[in-house]
């Protein structure tokens, strides 16, 4: 059985988690690491210069599972020096509620806990539901399993991760796509006491005009989608050689 570390970014007892850990209870040997309240946003950040905890907890079946006063990134680093006496054979982190399809991976720390393996060398897939407002994760789950056994039997290139995006409604077919456009754009709202400094960073999502092959496009017609995003490097390569001349000129 392979061995899998689970994280997820909306906390220990989120539903998302259970039903990730459902979908691969009688897969693999499961072990859980996620952080101990929601940590939606946190992208790939971790706690420096500040303490995390790490606690074991009960979970159904008498599976290891652990919760941590960190980021998903901070889960993942601590699982694989603390809590694992050998590193997985993959991590897979959700299932998020709402949708990390578009540029909107780029906030996720769904997402960011599966880049700390890419960066150790080990591979990982990130699900997330498409409905932020009512998440099927009862759908999602028979998805899960043979999604995780294909990039095992066929593994991604290095440095690259696969996310994933579940419709709310039965999908269609399944799509590899390309990264959409769109984004999540916040909406600042001042508290209303008037001696108040606090602010609230709520938000919608930002609609685009999407190629017809990205995420969003697809999963708005119905389809699962996977994107398989690549981390480890992020140089402009043809930016770099078309200036590098003009750019080291400068220095006289």
């Amino acid at each position: 059985m392979p061995k899998i570390l689970l994280v997820n970014d909306d906390g220990i007892d989120a539903p998302g988690l259970k039903h990730l850990w459902n979908g691969l209870k009688d897969f693999g040997d499961v072990v859980i690491v996620a952080p101990k309240v929601e940590q939606s946003g946190a992208g790939m950040g971790i706690s420096i210069r500040k303490p995390v905890t790490l606690e074991r907890v009960e979970w159904p079946n008498d599976v290891e599972a652990w919760r941590v006063g960190g980021t998903p990134a901070d889960c993942v680093k601590l699982a694989l020096s603390e809590v694992l006496d050998s590193p997985p054979d993959i991590i897979v982190s959700g299932i998020n509620s709402g949708p990390n399809s578009g540029r909107n991976c780029l906030y996720s720390g769904t997402i960011g806990g599966v880049i700390e393996g890419i960066f150790r060398g080990i591979p990982g897939v990130a699900f997330s539901c498409a409905d932020i407002h009512n998440p099927n994760y009862a759908i999602a789950e028979p998805h899960i399993t043979p999604i995780v056994q294909h990039v095992l039997d066929h593994p991604l290139p290095k440095g690259t991760l696969l996310n994933i995006t579940i419709p709310s409604t039965p999908a269609r077919g399944y799509k590899l796509a390309r990264q959409g456009s769109g984004y999540w754009i916040e909406v600042v709202e001042k508290d209303k006491r008037p001696e108040s400094d606090i602010y609230y960073m709520n938000g919608k999502n930002f609609e685009v005009e999407e190629h017809p092959d990205s995420d969003i496009a697809f999963i708005n017609e119905g389809f699962l989608t996977g994107v398989p995003l690549h981390v480890n490097e992020l140089t402009d390569h043809a930016h770099r050689k078309e200036r590098q001349e003009s750019f080291e000129g400068l220095f006289g």
